[in-house]
């Protein structure tokens, strides 16, 4: 473990343990430490980051509440330079309310960019773990390399969290989290680890199941590391869900039990992210999709494939599916799929990496037979962004996916019947944190005559590391060879480059 990550790691101890730091001193407070969620931040931006903390002492009460009392709370928070929080940059209060389950969402301003901060709460006379953020570069500068790690779907009952705090070990100043943070089902049969509770349908419920994810400590270590960029893909609400359809048929649900539970579900989400309020829910629907400028280096547009979309084509699956062609189709919706288009014309910087859940190369079987869940079953919603990108002359594309819990690299091609047909740029896809266990190891590339241009594939757990700078972005597919046993180690599995200018990858 390197120094740094060792200093937040002590000092988030101490303070849980009430060791109060400069200038926080006092008398430990005689209530139950409220902390036990852990802190977080993201969206940063050149001048301001969120914070984030949650007050629940008792974190898998039934009611969803973490054993708060039924009163607000003020909760107070301080930005400083170092992690002894000797000197103060930025300072207030903040009211956690009953009715947001003690959720807390700080815009710290006022801080310089490209800059290290160290941030920590205080409440009912109790100090929380400290937690390290980064701004953004200023816009029109690179400012320093960016090492950026980028994870999806942590299935609780699947096996431990190792990755996330291999993650947390690596440094990094941003990670992008592709969605699947929770999983929905009730108790399964897993010798690892459970799930407390039936399947998660009220607000009660999802609260305390993000309290349960929450309170695993790798994942803590991983919030207090660095700022997150988090989007959900379905299990943040139900498995295969699309827009306002079901694809499950259990628990039984009317349309209005299911409209509910969508509600509860994006509510819950944002009490439990680091989200800016402009991404706050309103009713049944969350304002997610967004765009992120790292400066000069990177713009990072965060896409929400799941709430727009229309449903699955065929009945969901795999299929050989004429519908999936449908130019009417949209994965994103007409309205983000607009925003997106218009945020790639304007070249904010150097890499434009989208940020989003599921499988975006074509992947055929021999059959013909595809992914209706993924970017194959709307193949003319693809082809608008894939055409919009080289028609506005979008230097870099770089998408990022999750969902699929294996490790691929893919050539993103301008017409993917011929395999020699221009690429135009590059699709990392990071395996699960846990979900379907340990793997097999096999890198052997599924389908991959009727698929050339899928160069890499994994099948182990982990995350992805990237180091964007100006004339490369390095790609390190990380894996833990056992999920199901505690605190692996994690080891490169492969390496590739994608050289500015140069869609495609390139050995590492």
């Amino acid at each position: 473990m390197t120094r740094l990550s060792r200093r937040i790691f002590v000092l988030s101890g101490l303070a849980a343990a009430g060791a109060a730091v400069t200038p926080w001193q006092g008398a430990r407070a005689a209530v139950p430490y409220p902390f036990k969620l852990g802190v977080a931040s993201g969206d940063p931006a050149s001048d301001s980051v969120v914070l984030w903390t949650r007050l629940a002492p008792s974190p898998l009460n039934a009611d969803g509440q973490g054993g708060m009392a039924n009163a607000d709370v003020t909760v107070e928070w301080q930005v400083s330079t170092t992690d002894r929080f000797s000197s103060l940059v930025a300072s207030g209060s903040v009211v956690a309310r009953y009715a947001d389950a003690h959720s807390v969402h700080v815009v710290a301003g006022g801080l310089a960019a490209d800059s290290d901060y160290y941030y920590r709460f205080r409440a009912q006379g109790q100090i929380s773990p400290v937690g390290r953020t980064r701004t953004a570069p200023a816009p029109g500068t690179f400012g320093r390399d960016l090492v950026m790690a980028f994870a999806s779907c942590a299935h609780y009952e699947a096996g431990y969290y190792t990755a996330y705090r291999r993650m947390a070990e690596d440094n990094p100043g941003l990670i992008l989290h592709l969605g699947d943070y929770i999983y929905e089902g009730g108790v399964g049969s897993s010798t690892v680890r459970q799930h407390v509770g039936n399947e998660i349908v009220s607000l009660a419920d999802y609260r305390r199941r993000y309290a349960l994810y929450k309170s695993d400590p790798d994942l803590q270590a991983a919030h207090a590391a660095a700022p997150w960029l988090v989007v959900p893909d379905d299990h943040e609400v139900e498995n295969n869900y699309a827009n306002m359809v079901r694809a499950d048929s259990s628990p039984t649900l009317t349309a209005a039990q299911w409209t509910a539970r969508r509600t509860a579900a994006y509510r819950a989400y944002y009490e439990n992210m680091p989200l800016r309020p402009a991404s706050a829910p309103s009713g049944n629907s969350i304002p997610l999709y967004r765009r992120v400028r790292w400066g000069q280096l990177a713009t990072f547009h965060m896409l929400d494939t799941r709430q727009f979309r229309d449903d699955q084509a065929c009945g969901d699956g795999w299929k050989v599916c004429a519908d999936a062609d449908l130019a009417s189709r949209s994965l994103t919706g007409a309205t983000q799929e607009a925003w997106l288009l218009d945020g790639l014309a304007q070249h904010y910087g150097t890499w434009d990496i989208l940020g989003q859940q599921v499988f975006f190369a074509r992947q055929y079987e021999a059959s013909g037979a595809a992914s209706m869940d993924a970017w194959d079953g709307y193949r003319a919603s693809r082809s608008r962004i894939q055409t919009g990108w080289q028609q506005r002359g979008v230097r870099n594309p770089l998408v990022l996916t999750g969902d699929v819990h294996k490790s691929w690299a893919n050539e993103l091609k301008a017409d993917y019947a011929n395999p020699s047909s221009a690429t135009i740029g590059t699709e990392l896809v990071c395996t699960s944190i846990t979900s379907t266990g340990n793997g097999t190891g096999s890198t052997t590339i599924p389908n991959a005559a009727t698929n050339p241009h899928l160069k890499f594939y994994s099948d182990r757990r982990g995350y992805v590391r990237t180091t964007i700078g100006r004339s490369q972005v390095r790609a390190d597919f990380r894996a833990v060879n056992t999920v199901t046993e505690h605190d692996a180690p994690a080891s490169t599995v492969r390496s590739f480059v994608i050289l500015d200018g140069q869609p495609g990858l390139q050995a590492g």
